[in-house]
């Protein structure tokens, strides 16, 4: 028999999502606000002379390293150093370190776990701060990098730092209210949604890119095929491991009530595959492409004799080399099981069902509960870290056999279909709620037409 939720669920169709005017309005601002983020990344900050740095940008002489990564997130942004050519990614940073710091400084481990929502806002409240601080150490290196290079600023000196540096502070505080507005009042995560527009933005160039090299002959027709299939077959596998999880068993005990027996109930609780998400890929190529970087920057510069190791390594450090893809898998694998022992603690998880009188069948609660979870979750992380794995390392491959110019990151492809499905997820639950709001309608409407008829006129 199924519940009212899924009889709900399986009428959605179109003529409900035409009715669903609320969630036509929070669509449109979705759309708008995106659309705004999309012109912002086409207006160069002042004093940049734009066409040169994109001549610079894409010297293919030149190894950019993190910047491939940030201008790929951006939407091209940072090719053609837009206000937002930051983007969100110091507020991302702010994020993971006030969600690390949640868990090992006491005061904010308390504000967490005992703050409730007057907690979260605070917590929320020193990310906003450490984004500040972390755009503006971002803005002043890229202001000072630009102002060193001859002929990429009009009039270099102390007036085009200071205002590269509040132009591309503001542009991320900018970006960050605008995520918060969009999480708020429109549908999904808007952080994400920023996030996911940037790299879709880059898709229709990649796609150009291949097209081309098909055109000309330096890409056969059976090539182009196969990476289409393979694309396919990728995002069909990633929804499938993003979905699956192991669901346990919570058996709830009976209790007298009066003269009835109450309680006896049956919950799951479920653990994901992959509990890390995408934050481990994100960690791995930013600290990858960091030696890369910073040999981009010296690149004329005379280096001591000590550092004479460095243009050697980066050169092993790039897409698509052996050793960058053996540290790249080893860095995947470490941040999986870091990340996930931050974010899913067995012992508390193992108290709250204790302390609610909740139990795994067949499993003492408390410290034997705990430790099953963690042998669990344990083995589940070994398959998510497996799986991440697999499809960051894929393109990768292909970037060996096939060059550069077709690297299209996991990560990206990770990050594009995860906000996917948790912006259809959203709209499907804004949906449902409509359907809700609309039967319980009816039924007081009912309720007064029955209640009307009942009654006797009185004379």
């Amino acid at each position: 028999m199924a519940s009212a939720a899924e009889q709900l669920a399986a009428n959605m169709n179109m003529g409900s999502f035409a009715k669903a005017t609320e969630l036509h309005k929070r669509l449109l601002f979705t759309l708008g606000a995106l659309l705004v983020y999309r012109i912002g990344t086409y207006v160069p900050i002042p004093g940049i002379n734009s066409q040169a740095f994109l001549q610079f940008f894409q010297d293919p002489s030149g190894q950019r390293g993190i910047l491939d990564m940030f201008n790929m997130f951006s939407g091209g942004a940072v090719e053609r150093m837009a206000i937002f050519a930051l983007n969100v990614a110091p507020y991302i940073s702010a994020s993971i370190i006030v969600q690390l710091m949640g868990t090992v400084y006491p005061p904010w481990e308390k504000l967490k776990k005992e703050g409730g929502e007057s907690g979260r806002k605070q917590l929320n409240q020193y990310t906003r701060y450490l984004t500040v601080f972390l755009a503006l150490a971002q803005s002043l290196g890229i202001a000072a990098g630009l102002n060193a290079q001859p002929g990429l600023v009009d009039n270099p000196g102390i007036f085009f730092l200071v205002s590269t540096v509040v132009t591309l502070t503001g542009g991320t505080m900018f970006l960050m209210w605008l995520g918060e507005q969009v999480t708020a009042r429109g549908v999904g995560n808007g952080i994400s949604l920023i996030i996911f527009a940037g790299i879709v933005a880059v898709l229709p160039s990649t796609i150009a890119r291949m097209l081309g090299l098909a055109q000309q002959g330096q890409m056969s027709a059976f090539a182009l095929f196969f990476i289409a299939v393979l694309a396919v077959v990728t995002v069909v596998f990633i929804v499938f491991m993003e979905r699956a999880q192991r669901r346990l068993l919570i058996q709830y005990p009976k209790r007298q009530e009066g003269n009835r027996m109450a309680g006896g109930e049956r919950s799951f609780l479920p653990l994901k595959v992959n509990t890390a998400g995408v934050i481990p890929p994100i960690f791995a190529s930013s600290l990858l492409m960091l030696p890369t970087t910073v040999a981009s920057l010296t690149a004329n510069a005379d280096l001591p004799g000590y550092m004479s190791w460095l243009p050697l390594v980066t050169a092993q450090l790039t897409h698509g080399q052996p050793l960058f893809m053996a540290l790249y898998a080893a860095l995947i694998i470490f941040f999986c099981f870091f990340y996930t022992s931050i974010t899913f603690n067995p012992e508390d998880t193992a108290e709250n069902l204790r302390k609610y009188g909740g139990f795994l069948p067949g499993i003492r609660p408390g410290k034997r509960t705990a430790e099953y979870l963690d042998y669990v979750l344990t083995r589940l992380t070994v398959i998510g870290a497996a799986y991440i794995t697999a499809v960051c390392l894929l393109p990768e491959f292909m970037v060996a056999q096939m060059g550069n110019s077709l690297y299209f990151g996991g990560t990206s492809i990770l990050i594009v279909v995860s906000v996917t499905m948790d912006t259809v997820a959203q709209i499907q639950s804004q949906l449902l709620a409509h359907q809700y709001e609309g039967l319980i309608k009816k039924a007081k409407l009912r309720g007064r037409g029955g209640r009307g008829a009942a009654t006797p006129v009185r004379r």
